[in-house]
């Protein structure tokens, strides 16, 4: 090295400058972004980032499917309710950040899948793996002589091979390879789970819900006018209804002595949009399809028909009224409003119970029902007038009454009960009318579902589930064959196998080769026996996602 006094500079030193880093760059930094969004190790995490974002929707009633739980929530908790209508926690399914993880989930099942199905299509068209040089080396290994020739020998290996394996010869011997289902059993899965995916969220776009109360010997059209609640898709047009009509004759229900529900039959005539009719049974848990749509039965009551005329004797009121069961016994609670009086009369409201088994206990102060069939039906109201509040222009539950503005009648110091029969007609205290009870009815609670992605997601989870299958249960094999000649000519035939991981069988495929060489003619040798082989190390570099030592590996 020369020696160069402290201070002085050459010409080289001023025009070299000192060497800078070199960053990535941007595009450095997007194929490092991809790779990482593509990686199996995110796509698990943005699947849990999934599941956990969907929490909220069961802890918070959710706008959409039920918008007056929501504004009560709103007036029960009035610092946090606007917080949540922030952050969309009201419509989790509909919020930006949900959307977000969803679509960044199904991004990294792309950017995971595509690679793998590339490199699986190359893998199906190359050829077998060459024969290594060293087959002792193997964990299954084995080796025989016979005194058949070689031409007959490779026959029978042949046979053998070609039954279970993709075959290749090779002047070094025959390369076997079988279990290819296995990766294709994967990557049918995670192609499923992007199916899944995309037909939950069409099926989020397109689909419809809505929940009706029909009544015996009505009707009920799907149309949004005759919906209690409607749930549309997000691109769900109402237009897009298809008309169809369903009428309810009859409904029939068993019971055991014991108030056991044995069957529920609702017996229904549907009017399809071409005008077509049919007669039709829907039961629980075996909804009928109409139009595309499914129709379930989700409940069932009774709906006396009452008649009610104000203190002038005009028709005020006459028309089924619903009454929802509270208990095994269908013990009944209803709502009747009446806004219907003469002009300058007060509104009437009646509240209280039906009984469709109706017993008075032996003291006479309660009464209950004891069977869920109307053997013996008493309804028990209390009375209430004043301002209803239906014209104040606010939705109404019209299974609730609001008592803020109106007054309960009064006997003294109890309020009044009205018990009436069917075919029986009360008079209300204080001249305000007549209350019949004419009838007593069966309504049914259907529910109405349309989604097109029914298929489509069938279909789909029927092919994860295969794929899975197959990746779990399919075994990845190679095998490979030599043949040789010792020093009194006969042939010597060395068979060695490998697969991925642990396989018990592995042993298997080396004895059924042995068999088929035994045939004609062989004799075992001192060779190793696969079950005394010491298993083989695993190999640093093997090809990413098979787990398989590659044949260079053996060879090095």
């Amino acid at each position: 090295m020369a020696y160069r006094p402290e201070g002085l500079r050459t010409g080289l030193d001023e025009e070299t400058p000192a060497p800078q880093p070199v960053g990535i760059g941007w595009r450095g930094w997007l194929r490092w972004v991809w790779r990482q969004l593509t990686s199996m190790r995110v796509a698990l995490f943005l699947l849990m980032m999934l599941a956990l974002a969907a929490l909220p929707g069961a802890f918070f009633p959710q706008l959409p499917q039920d918008p007056a739980a929501v504004a009560q929530y709103h007036l029960d908790q009035p610092t946090i309710a606007p917080w949540l209508q922030r952050l969309g926690l009201f419509d989790v399914y509909g919020a930006p950040w949900f959307a977000a993880v969803y679509l960044l989930l199904f991004i990294s099942l792309i950017g995971c899948i595509l690679p793998r199905t590339t490199a699986h299509l190359t893998a199906l068209r190359a050829a077998p793996s060459r024969v290594p040089r060293r087959l002792g080396r193997f964990p299954a290994h084995a080796e025989v002589t016979t005194d058949a020739s070689r031409q007959d020998t490779l026959a029978a290996v042949r046979r053998v091979l070609r039954r279970r394996f993709r075959v290749a010869e090779t002047p070094d011997g025959i390369s076997a390879e079988r279990g290819y289902l296995r990766e294709t059993g994967n990557i049918v899965f995670h192609l499923s789970l992007v199916g899944i995916l995309v037909a939950l969220g069409a099926g989020q776009m397109l689909s419809y819900r809505g929940q009706a109360v029909v009544v015996e010997d009505r009707g009920f059209a799907n149309a949004l006018v005759d919906y209690d609640s409607f749930t549309p898709g997000s691109r769900f047009e109402v237009d897009d209804l298809r008309p169809f009509s369903l009428r309810l004759d009859e409904f029939t229900s068993e019971f055991t002595w014991d108030a056991q529900a044995r069957d529920f039959a609702a017996h229904v005539t549907i009017t399809e949009s071409d005008g077509t009719t049919r007669d039709d049974v829907i039961r629980v848990n075996y909804p009928i399809d109409v139009e595309g749509a499914n129709v379930y039965l989700t409940g069932n009551g009774f709906a006396p028909v009452l008649t009610v005329h104000d203190a002038e004797g005009e028709l005020a009121f006459s028309q089924p009224v619903p009454f929802l069961p509270e208990d095994d016994m269908y013990t009944s609670r209803g709502v009747l409003k009446v806004p219907d009086v003469s002009a300058g009369l007060e509104q009437l409201g009646f509240v209280g119970y039906l009984l469709p088994s109706a017993v008075i206990d032996d003291d006479g102060d309660a009464i209950r029902s004891v069977h869920p069939q109307p053997n013996a039906p008493l309804l028990v109201l209390e009375l209430y007038t004043g301002d209803l509040g239906l014209d104040d222009g606010v939705p109404q539950n019209v299974y609730q009454l609001d008592t803020d503005r109106m007054d309960q009648v009064m006997d003294g110091d109890r309020p009044v009960m009205i018990a009436i029969e069917p075919g029986q007609e009360a008079e209300l205290p204080g001249g305000l009318g007549t209350l019949a009870f004419e009838e007593l009815p069966r309504f049914v609670a259907v529910d109405v579902r349309y989604d097109p992605s029914l298929t489509a997601l069938l279909i789909f989870a029927l092919a994860a589930i295969a794929g899975l299958t197959g990746s779990l249960f399919v075994p990845r094999r190679r095998l490979w064959v030599k043949l040789g000649e010792d020093e009194a000519g006969r042939t010597v035939v060395e068979v060695a196998a490998l697969a991925r991981g642990e396989d018990p069988g592995l042993q298997d495929e080396v004895g059924r080769v042995v068999a088929a060489v035994a045939t004609t003619g062989a004799t075992p040798t001192s060779g190793d026996r696969a079950e005394d082989a010491d298993p083989a190390p695993a190999v640093a570099g093997a090809p990413r996602g098979t787990g398989d030592r590659t044949v260079e590996d053996e060879d090095r």
